[in-house]
């Protein structure tokens, strides 16, 4: 049971509140699914799973807290007044209905082993099962809400310190300070999308200042400077490319040091064009690609031309070692600005701009 969560049933309830989270499949369901506060980097924050279940509740608390007898015969709330209240909701701006439809059923039934549907969907209305509503002759609704809505009071304080921390950086009038408050993001153990987006600055202001000639004949040729364009949201799951570089027409993808498997379906997913990793280590680059080539030998049984088809695809490697490197090397115009790029991409990443 999380902290905040056992805080809360300990006000509602008192020296119940064990019994109460024992007996409750809701509380539990929910327990399982607020992980995102935990600092896990890997941990998604199940925004539509979660705002299905509060604005059901939501609705159901205005209208029939404690008034079970009642409850038994309403036939549900509209879609639309639930999916807009989702919608309206810190983070919402962008969900899609499958946590209204279904989505939350199949989940809640593998995760407590209650085959019970929670959410009741009935000629397009919807409601909560008032078997979780209930512990015994208590009403629990109130507790249900108070859970989600602390944990998204957790969510928004989490999300808004890298905010914070910006802004003290623009208050050090020192370069090397400001370098060194950078550096300590750049960690193994960083946050996956405050980690691709202070990568993705750091590469963009690094390769900015790198000049490259394009044409057509010896006469056409054109000077361009490398520009870095970050292809979409660091959670979108969407199979793509985190970054692509032109005129180079370079990809890169940011990921883990502990799922080299990964790292060849990302190569099979743009049929072996050559990737530039950037990988969330404190190792050296050299030992990376060592690593890569012996879990290509072991799973492909050591056959050579497997492994030159997949190191060939590698383009380069990085690490957050080169990462510092690039940064240690900025001048403070480019330092500026890189704490410009890193507040734009993280508000647009949360929906704060």
């Amino acid at each position: 049971m999380k902290d905040f969560i056992k805080q809360i049933l300990q006000s509602n309830f008192k020296k119940d509140f064990e019994a109460i989270y024992d007996s409750s499949p809701m509380i539990q369901y929910l327990d399982s699914k607020m992980g995102a506060i935990s600092g896990n980097t890997k941990t998604r924050k199940s925004l539509a799973n979660i705002y299905a279940i509060y604005s059901l509740a939501h609705f159901y608390a205005q209208k029939f807290y404690n008034k079970r007898e009642e409850y038994k015969k309403f036939a549900g709330f509209p879609y639309m007044t639930l999916f807009e209240f989702c919608r309206s909701q810190y983070g919402g701006e962008k969900l899609q209905n499958h946590g209204l439809n279904n989505r939350v059923n199949f989940e809640f039934a593998n995760k407590t082993n209650d085959q019970t549907p929670p959410i009741i969907i009935e000629n397009g209305k919807y409601l909560l099962n008032i078997k979780y509503l209930y512990v015994g002759k208590i009403d629990i609704s109130k507790a249900i809400l108070e859970i989600i809505e602390k944990y998204i009071d957790l969510l928004k304080a989490k999300d808004n310190a890298l905010v914070a921390d910006l802004e003290e950086l623009r208050g050090i009038s020192s370069i090397a300070d400001k370098k060194r408050k950078l550096e300590s993001f750049l960690k193994d153990d960083a946050e996956a999308r405050i980690f691709e987006i202070i990568a993705f600055a750091v590469l963009k202001n690094h390769y900015k200042n790198t000049k490259v000639y394009f044409g057509y004949t010896k006469k056409d040729l054109e000077e361009h400077y490398l520009t870095l364009y970050k292809t979409g949201r660091t959670n979108a799951n969407d199979g793509g490319i985190d970054f692509v570089m032109r005129p180079l027409g370079r990809f890169f993808q940011v990921t883990e040091v502990d799922n080299y498997s990964k790292y060849l379906l990302d190569i099979d997913k743009v049929l072996h064009f050559p990737i530039t990793f950037v990988v969330k280590t404190n190792k050296p680059a050299k030992v990376i690609n060592k690593e890569i080539a012996d879990f290509i030998n072991a799973k492909h049984g050591g056959m050579k031309v497997i492994k030159d088809r997949i190191i060939q695809a590698i383009e380069e490697i990085i690490t957050i070692n080169e990462l510092k490197d690039w940064l240690a090397d900025m001048n403070e115009s480019d330092t500026n600005i890189l704490i410009n790029d890193i507040e734009f991409y993280y508000k647009m990443e949360m929906n704060l701009l």
